[in-house]
């Protein structure tokens, strides 16, 4: 199996890819040199010994899938949130201060997720217009 994002984003909740992400990144002390490759006796288990410990290749390709994974995930749930806050009556200025953006860059961003929810069929048409009628006008 080769350790795509495709391949573990249906596998893993966010929740779950979050705790496996945790625990590989726990893993790897990080004190082994930059730019070397560790040339490991698999059969070897003195090297269980060793205060050091290092990610395998699966499990560093594994650690990397994941942080997209989650990335994606979160990214998707944005639509969520933007929403519940446009509907509770949160103004563009308060969503812009949530996401650390101007309140033009936050519409855009609102906007972008509606269309990436819409190409993925997440949304209808109905649905994603309603959307786009919930952010009102764009701020200046």
């Amino acid at each position: 199996m080769q350790i795509t994002p495709e391949a573990l984003e249906d596998e893993f909740s966010l929740q779950t890819a979050a705790t496996r992400l945790d625990f590989l990144s726990r893993r790897d002390s990080g004190t082994t040199s930059l730019n070397t490759v560790a040339d490991r006796d698999d059969d070897d288990w003195s090297s269980l010994l060793s205060d050091e410990t290092q990610l395998d290749v699966p499990e560093s390709l594994e650690l990397l899938a994941l942080g997209e994974v989650i990335a994606r995930k979160a990214h998707d749930s944005q639509l969520t949130g933007f929403r519940a806050a446009l509907r509770g009556g949160a103004s563009w200025e308060q969503i812009a201060a949530a996401l650390d953006v101007t309140p033009a860059e936050a519409w855009a961003a609102y906007h972008r997720a509606i269309e990436r929810q819409e190409r993925s069929a997440v949304l209808d048409a109905s649905a994603a217009a309603a959307a786009r009628e919930l952010a009102g006008a764009r701020p200046a």
